[in-house]
Parts: C-alpha cells; structure tokens; sequence
C-alpha cells in the first residue's frame, strides 16, 4: 500500500490524529473494546495535541478505549523522559477510565529493575487479552521510525529482538536513557493494524530501507506488521527518498 503523503509535520498529526478517532469509532460501533498501543516523540506529541483538540466533539467513547506504551524509559514517573508524561493529561482530559491507562511501570521501590518492570507488563497485557471484553489484540500499534530503523526500544543488532516474551527489559539502549521497556516484536505485531509514523529529512532514509526488503536485524522496522493493515504516514521530507 502506497504510504499516506502529507505536506508537513502539522497537517501530518492532524490526520493522524482524525484517523485514529475514526478508526476507534468504528471499532466501537461495530462492539470491540479497541486497544491502542502508543508512541513517543515529537510527531507522535503533535498527534496528541490533535487528539485533545478533535476528540472531545469525536462519537469516540474515551472511556471504553484500551491505552497502552510500545516503549518507555526506565525512569521514574513523572519525569519528562518518560514517553507517557505529555499524554496522560490529554487521556484524563479526554474522559478514559483511568482503569483502562496502562503505563508501563516506573522506577519504584517495589520495581527496582527493568526485567522486573518487563515481567510486570507482560503480565497486564497477558490478563488484559484473557478478559471477556478482550479481543488479545491491539486495534492499532502506533509507531515511530528511529533515523537507525528502530522501532520501540527494538535496536538494529540488539538482542531483544529476538524474544518471543510480550515485553522485555533492555538494559543498554543506544539511545539514552539506556534503560527501557519494550514489547517485542511477537507483541507489536498482535494488531488489527499497525502505523507508522515518521516526520522529517532525518527519517528518509530509514523509512525508505524499511520499504525494501532485507533483514530485520538490520532494521527492525521491518519486522512489524498488522494483521489487517499496516499503513505509513509520512511528511514529505521523510518520504522524499521513496
């Protein structure tokens, strides 16, 4: 599928954004409980912004929406490194049941390691998907593209990209701060669909390698896929090498 072309970073989250309250929408009319698996980042920030702004006037019942993270950074919370701090605020503002926000786990007294944070959220994500309600699969994994390919805290070369666990522990990122929880591959790829979300030039190159074909140690990019959908949402400068 050709990817989705906008001219620049605003007009590109204000589609994003209108995307998904219609994707959730539809989900819910026709009876699923939609989870959303989301992303950080300066574009996925924007696409919040948008959600705050269009989402309180969507037919989207907030409070009947699954939110989780790809990633996080071992941190602890509240910090402006954790990818969650920017949209908790737009998830309460938008009327989610707080009992339906599922941050990965913090650096706390009872969670003094990254494998345990890992263990503790695969786990959430295990009871989540044996529910009633549950349909064991997310209705969307929201993705950014490192300039390296990565996706998550899944590193070209790194060995959590080959765990067949839901979540795993990475203790030496590449990017700081090195410590990070991630759902794997096998995890990210239980969707109903999967999007890619990339802006600017120092993306290009990454976003067209994950167009062709090749390993997907290489960049792991290439390794995640939707069930039903996988779709690219680019700017032009991040698809100007296509």
């Amino acid at each position: 599928m050709s990817p989705n072309v906008l001219p620049d970073p605003p007009t590109l989250a204000r589609e994003v954004a209108g995307a998904l309250i219609r994707r959730l929408a539809e989900a819910q009319s026709l009876g699923r409980v939609p989870s959303v698996a989301l992303t950080g980042g300066t574009i996925a920030s924007a696409i919040h912004r948008e959600l705050a702004r269009l989402g309180p006037n969507s037919a989207v019942q907030w409070h009947q929406v699954d939110f989780w993270w790809g990633d996080e950074r071992f941190v602890p919370a509240g910090t402006a490194d954790r990818n969650d701090a920017e949209v908790l605020p737009v998830l309460h503002a938008l009327g989610v049941d707080p009992q339906r926000i599922h941050p990965m786990p913090a650096v706390t007294v009872g969670c003094g390691s990254v494998d345990q944070a890992a263990a503790r959220y695969g786990a959430e994500v295990r009871q989540h998907g044996s529910e009633p309600e549950a349909s064991g699969e997310f209705e969307v994994v929201m993705l950014g593209v490192g300039p390296d390919g990565h996706v998550a805290s899944l590193f070209p070369g790194h060995r959590a990209l080959d765990a067949d666990s839901i979540a795993v522990g990475v203790i030496d990122s590449p990017k700081p701060p090195p410590q990070r929880v991630t759902l794997t591959l096998a995890a990210l790829n239980r969707a109903r669909a999967v999007w890619f979300v990339a802006s600017g030039s120092a993306k290009a190159e990454a976003v067209a390698a994950a167009h062709r074909s090749g390993p997907v140690a290489e960049l792991p990019a290439r390794g995640v896929h939707g069930r039903i959908e996988t779709l690219w949402w680019l700017d032009d400068e991040a698809s100007s090498l296509l």
